[in-house]
């Protein structure tokens, strides 16, 4: 290869992408071990601190 060849080379380029762009496992219920599907109203009411009163 000539010089000139070195030159008309397209440089590779860096791309950098934001990472919090990306959502990660432990963004969801699923990745802290919540089965899959919507809290129901009994998992609110089991997880009612003490001193609001009983259920």
């Amino acid at each position: 290869m000539t010089e000139q060849d070195e030159t008309n080379k397209p440089k590779p380029r860096l791309v950098f992408k934001d990472p919090f762009e990306q959502q990660t496992s432990d963004d969801t219920d699923r990745g802290w071990g919540e089965p899959q599907g919507g809290r129901g109203l009994d998992w609110y009411l089991d997880q009612r601190p003490p001193h609001h009163g009983e259920k």
